[in-house]
Formats: C-alpha cells, sequence, structure tokens
C-alpha cells in the first residue's frame, strides 16, 4: 500500500488529472504544514494555527508606510510568505499570490489597552489572506509605548524562520527598499529553492514512512488516547479570557536543561491534570531540512509525539531519554503517518494533542530593531490556545517557564497547580550514576 506521503504526492502532481505536471502558481506541503492543515480543518470557523511575535516600541518608532514596504519585500522574496494554504481536489497545496501586508493600526475600543485591541485582532483573523499580517496597537490612549504584533500562519513558519523574519525585516526597515520590489531573477531563484526544498522533504518523509518506522509508532502509541475531557460550555464569565496563563523563572543548570527532563516535568503537569494510569499524547516540534536542501523560509519542523504515561512514580531519567532517542531514530516519519500507525493498531487516537511542549534558545531570538531601535519582546495571554495546553521553555542565564491553558477544559486553579508539579519536577535532584 502506497505511503500517505506517497499517495499526497500522486495527487499534487495530478491536481486536474493532467499530464504530471502541478499546475502554475501551486506548490506542494510537507507533511507538517499537512498537519496544520487538518488543525485548521477541524476548527468551525476555518481559522488557522497562529504564530504571534510582540514587540513594545517607544511610541512613534513604527513608520506603517514603511514597515510594510519592509513587509511586502519579504513576501514578494520568500514564497511561503506569500503562498495562501488551499485544498485542491481534497489535496492540500499553497497557491502563490502577490504580497499584500499592511499595518493595520489598531483602534482601541473603550476600556482596551493594546493587548485587548490586539488579542482582539487575532481572534478576528480572516480565514482567507497573507499568512504575514502586522498589526500596531497603542499601548494605552495617552501613554509612551505601542506595541506592535507580527503575526504569521504556522503554516508559512518554524522556530528559524521565526528568528529570520525578525532579522530580515528590521535590515528592510532599516535599509529602506525600493517600490520595485527584489528583482525577478532573486524572485524566482528563491521560488525554485523553495520548491526544491519541500520535495527534498516530502522524499525524506516518505523514507521516514517506512514499515519499520510505522510498526514502531503503532507499538508506541498503541495505549495512546485523548485524555483531554469534552470542552465545557459557557465556562467563562463576563470579561473572562479564553485563555490561562502564568509563568515562572528558576536557576538554569550550566548545560541548561536536558529535553527529557523537561519530557518528565510536562509528565507531572499531566498527571495533575488528567490523573494517573493514563498515556497522555504530548507533541513537540523536533527536526531540521533535508541534506542539500537551501536555507529557504518555511515549515520544515515536524511535530513527533511522547506517549507521557501519568502516575505517582516518575520514570527513571535514563528510561525516559532512552524512550526519547528511541523516537528520535524515527522523528521523520510525517504526523499523519503516526497517526495513521496508532490507529491501525488499535489505538482509536485520532490525532488530537493534549499537550504541547516547545523549547527555545533565548540567544537564537534576535530582538526586531527598527532604524537603530530595540524593541521589547512581549507575551500577551489570554490568547485562544490551540490544545489543553501548552509549555514553552525559554533558555539562557534562567529557566523561562510558561503555561497556557484552555479554560474551557482546565480550571486555573487545576492549571496552577499542574505547573506548581512541573516546577518542582525541574526543581528536583538530578540522581547520579554509579
Amino acid at each position: 500500500m502506497l505511503s500517505i506521503t506517497r499517495q499526497y504526492l500522486a495527487r499534487y502532481h495530478r491536481p486536474d488529472g493532467g499530464d504530471g505536471a502541478p499546475a502554475p502558481g501551486l506548490l506542494p506541503v510537507t507533511g507538517a504544514q499537512r498537519r496544520f492543515v487538518l488543525v485548521r480543518s477541524m476548527d468551525p470557523a476555518g481559522r488557522p494555527d497562529l504564530v504571534p511575535m510582540f514587540f513594545s516600541f517607544p511610541r512613534g518608532t513604527v513608520d506603517p508606510r514603511r514597515l510594510s514596504a519592509a513587509a511586502e519585500h519579504l513576501a514578494a522574496l520568500h514564497p511561503v510568505l506569500r503562498a495562501r494554504p488551499a485544498v485542491l481536489r481534497g489535496t492540500p497545496v499553497r497557491r502563490l499570490a502577490l504580497p499584500d501586508v499592511p499595518v493595520v493600526q489598531m483602534s482601541a475600543a473603550s476600556g482596551e489597552d493594546a493587548a485587548a485591541a490586539l488579542r482582539r485582532a487575532l481572534s478576528d483573523w480572516a480565514p482567507q489572506g497573507s499568512p504575514l499580517r502586522l498589526f500596531l496597537a497603542q499601548d494605552e490612549p495617552a501613554g509612551e509605548r505601542e506595541v506592535l504584533a507580527v503575526v504569521l500562519e504556522h503554516t508559512a513558519c518554524d522556530g528559524r524562520s521565526l528568528a529570520r523574519i525578525v532579522e530580515e525585516l528590521g535590515a528592510a526597515y532599516t535599509d529602506g527598499v525600493g517600490g520595485g520590489g527584489p528583482s525577478p531573477a532573486d524572485v524566482d531563484a528563491e521560488l525554485d529553492a523553495y520548491r526544491e526544498a519541500v520535495l527534498l522533504q516530502l522524499d525524506a518523509e516518505e523514507r521516514a514512512g517506512s514499515p519499520a518506522a510505522m510498526a514502531y509508532w503503532g507499538d508506541r502509541l498503541r495505549a495512546v488516547r485523548e485524555q483531554a475531557p469534552a470542552p465545557r460550555p459557557e465556562t467563562s464569565g463576563p470579561g473572562m479570557l479564553p485563555s490561562g496563563a502564568a509563568e515562572l523563572r528558576m536557576p538554569a543548570p550550566d548545560a541548561g536543561a536536558s529535553f527529557p527532563r523537561l519530557l518528565d516535568a510536562c509528565r507531572a503537569a499531566a498527571t495533575v491534570l488528567y490523573g494517573s494510569g493514563r498515556v497522555v499524547p504530548l507533541g513537540y516540534p523536533w527536526g531540521g531540512r533535508p541534506p542539500g536542501a537551501a536555507p529557504v523560509l518555511g515549515c520544515f519542523l515536524n511535530t513527533v509525539v511522547f506517549p507521557t504515561s501519568t502516575g505517582a512514580t516518575p520514570a527513571s531519567p535514563e528510561e525516559t531519554a532512552g524512550a526519547w532517542w528511541d523516537d528520535l531514530d524515527h522523528a521523520g516519519t510525517p504526523f499523519d503517518e503516526v497517526v495513521h500507525a496508532a490507529r491501525a493498531a488499535g489505538s482509536g487516537w485520532a490525532g488530537r494533542l493534549d499537550g504541547l511542549l516547545t523549547v527555545d534558545d533565548a540567544r537564537q531570538r534576535p530582538p526586531l530593531r527598527l532604524d537603530g531601535v530595540t524593541g521589547r519582546e512581549i507575551h500577551i495571554d489570554g490568547r485562544a490556545v490551540r490544545g489543553p495546553f501548552a509549555v514553552s521553555v525559554t533558555q539562557g542565564s534562567e529557566l523561562h517557564v510558561r503555561m497556557a491553558w484552555d479554560r474551557a477544559v482546565h480550571s486555573d486553579d487545576t492549571a496552577k497547580g499542574a505547573l506548581a508539579a512541573l516546577a518542582d519536577a525541574l526543581r528536583a535532584p538530578v540522581p547520579t550514576a554509579g
């Protein structure tokens, strides 16, 4: 039987039943992008998964016309920033469009601050339109700060892309860009490099979906089930935001917190949220570009599923690390192939994740600089979250741990108890060998 990836490629090359040549203006999508198309299809309003970055500047720093020109320069050069996700005869693709990235200046409604205005902009996100959008809001009517939101659809970015977009956007703004945009030769070269990189990625994914890999994931995830209860109706009172959030900072180990240790800490949180004796599907991004692929902007990181067993007795660090290393040997298997393998093994898991873990290095996240003025990256909580709970860890001189949760699924008290359990697991001494 053909793999999902091979079936996808066959449909992509014959979207209209033609001679095998894709229609002009269409680009293939990677397995990671297929997952985000699936996430979008499960949203009643068809809204995509969004990745926003918020930067606070002194009031009057941002010139909207200049910033829009810089953003459209990037979108003209990088195809993923102007290509719209689409489904053609059941086949996910990206359709190229003209770059169009205005800076939307948000007018605060009565009683709103910048955070509220930007939350409203994200909740009102129109499904059709540019995958890169910019919003500008005043911190308060007479305040001294303004907040710029740089927002991307997740089909257009991964962690590497975010850092590069911030750097290139600042450079284009500072250097100034002409009305003609990048040269046609540069545009064509970048488009060819992007298409080749995606096809190389799909080729790697097809190999990673081998029968041996499918057998591995089927055995690994056979016991996985969605553990989050169905969302509770009308759990938000007047003025209550759809999600809760909390954060903590703690000293970082000299070498940083190992990934298996972070997985164990998430396991402690999941035990509080879902109870003991469960196998919770926890997802995290992992991977990179295939050998020979150009360093194009785009989404190439796969979502790997870690079956997090909850309970009073934690797994040993060696056990968690060993399981994680085994998973990494098969981390290139596309998410939809992994879900298929689990279901074929009798799991009944539909592919929804009950928790998400992301890890960043503060040293690899450059600040946004506009004409010599450095923006301060801030967080705006209370936005809708995609999933019952999500943990983000920023490693640097200290560990910065943030947790957000869907209030329709988890109460604030339970979620804060889960964050406390996660923190306790990170503070616990690391056992030494011998």
